[in-house]
């Protein structure tokens, strides 16, 4: 979609290694705009509140594990309310747009980014982009009041519709410019926020007083730098179904295997968690991971042995596992993308039941009962739970109060716990992976007693690949909050 620009992030540094990556403003390119009150000093919600406004200095680090002799290292603008607005309650024409594949919590952000507006800044002009991007130009709006996303929370998916792909940058910004709108709410994944950093270089080379904010959604967890995506509390919980009910037939049957599959394209998230939740799980496979089946050391000796001991097995798989070994198979794997340039994966569960099928029923001639559950669809459908609710509400009002105070370009996300506004840029450029060095890994490999399933020689490439990195642990697969 374009190459990086210098106007996505400005970098501060001070005194002993200080470096604040900071997000851009209305009046970096539009000197001399007006600011207003913040309405939330007549708040009656924000009275009981000591300290009603951020301090414009107030930043949060984004490593919180140092040494004596650290560098302060690099920093983030911490979210909030402003003491001094840059938009009119009364001019404010809002708009919400929802791009990419379903997850829960969709809802809960477009009710909280629609409720704050209005009970916090009295804004009461928001409109629905119903079906993504390409709803700027190729679809009605609708207009997001209160009492009609009142009760959307308890819905799975979202009320606005959405699609992949569809990214027209000049399309999208004239729809922007004819519509009257002024600030632009795009909630979505990695793709999803390059399309909305274009679109922020085009409103600004544009001079518009447009602001472009959005949430970070992906239920793989795969976003950096944030603690967590919303929505992966809720899959990790669904999927608990799922391995529950792969459990209970596997118990029932005589060398009873279930393998369950679920999402994790480029990032094992979900199963290394939904595995360490579960405790029933005896195998968890993740793209990160490499993994092998036939000889020492690989998936099938693993199995016949469980079996053997426990007379039954559960294997959790991301759907991103394996794919290099499907690709050996079938030249054409891999080749094919989706609207949004993600590569279509194989059904690698699938695959992996037939494999342990033909091994143990055909070579071995031992008879198994193997059951194979895909639950991915059914997860990313349901209503998020309590705790992605409240994580839901906390993003969506932290996006509202940088909006209105003019910052752009920007995503709203809690780094270390605190809530902070970040770059685009630096939520694009990489994707978080579960790291196999770290004290998470090991202790899923605790759990379920399962081998590393890489050869001598892949053990030794990755431990010279890894040797020297900082691999610290935290509950979110992240480098910053280590517990032992």
């Amino acid at each position: 979609m374009g190459t990086e620009s210098k106007y996505q992030m400005k970098v501060v540094n001070g005194d002993f290694g200080y470096v604040l990556e900071d997000v851009p403003h209305l009046t970096d390119y539009i000197p001399n705009l007006p600011t207003y009150d913040n309405p939330l000093q007549s708040n009656p919600a924000y009275s009981v509140v000591k300290q009603y406004f951020v301090d414009m200095d107030d930043t949060v680090p984004q490593k919180i594990v140092v040494h004596k002799d650290s560098q302060r290292g690099v920093h983030f603008r911490r979210a909030g309310p402003r003491q001094k607005v840059y938009f009119n309650s009364d001019d404010v024409c809002a708009c919400i747009v929802t791009c990419g594949g379903l997850c829960p919590g969709l809802n809960t952000v477009i009710r909280e980014i629609v409720h704050s507006l209005d009970y916090m800044y009295g804004v009461d002009k928001v409109l629905g982009i119903e079906g993504g991007y390409r709803g700027f130009y190729a679809k009605n709006t609708i207009n997001l009041t209160p009492k009609l996303v009142n009760d959307i929370h308890k819905r799975g998916g979202t009320i606005l519709g959405t699609s992949r792909g569809g990214h027209d940058t000049k399309k999208i910004v004239d729809s922007i410019q004819d519509h009257g709108i002024n600030q632009v709410y795009i909630i979505g994944g990695d793709g999803t926020l390059k399309g909305a950093a274009i679109i922020y270089e085009e409103i600004r080379r544009r001079g518009l007083k447009v602001v472009v904010a959005g949430i970070p959604k992906t239920i793989d967890n795969d976003i950096p730098i944030i603690d967590k995506s919303f929505g992966f509390d809720t899959a990790v919980e669904e999927a608990q179904r799922a391995i529950n009910a792969a459990h209970v037939e596997a118990q029932s049957a005589e060398n009873g295997i279930g393998v369950v599959k679920l999402m994790g394209r480029y990032s094992g998230f979900i199963a290394m968690y939904a595995t360490l939740a579960s405790r029933d799980v005896d195998c968890c496979l993740i793209p990160e991971s490499p993994f092998f089946l036939d000889g020492s050391g690989g998936i099938f000796e693993f199995v016949k042995k469980r079996l053997r001991e426990e007379g039954h097995m559960v294997i959790v798989i991301a759907e991103g596992a394996g794919q290099e070994l499907l690709a050996a198979e079938n030249s054409n794997a891999g080749s094919e993308q989706d609207a949004s340039g993600n590569k279509l994966l194989q059904d690698v569960g699938l695959w992996l039941s037939h494999k342990i099928r033909d091994h143990f029923e055909k070579k071995l001639k031992m008879p198994i009962t193997l059951k194979y559950i895909d639950p991915t669809y059914m997860i990313r459908a349901v209503p998020s739970n309590a705790s992605d609710n409240v994580y839901c509400t906390i993003l969506a009002q932290s996006c509202v109060h940088g909006a209105m105070a003019g910052y752009t370009g920007f995503t709203s996300g809690i780094v270390n716990g605190r809530q902070t506004y970040l770059p685009f840029n630096r939520i694009t450029e990489k994707q978080n992976n579960v790291v196999i060095t770290d004290r998470m890994w090991a202790r899923l490999l605790a759990s379920t007693n399962q081998p590393s399933f890489l050869s001598t020689t892949r053990q030794h490439s990755q431990s010279q690949l890894l040797d020297g990195d900082d691999n610290e642990s935290e509950i979110t697969g992240k480098q910053n909050t280590s517990t032992a």
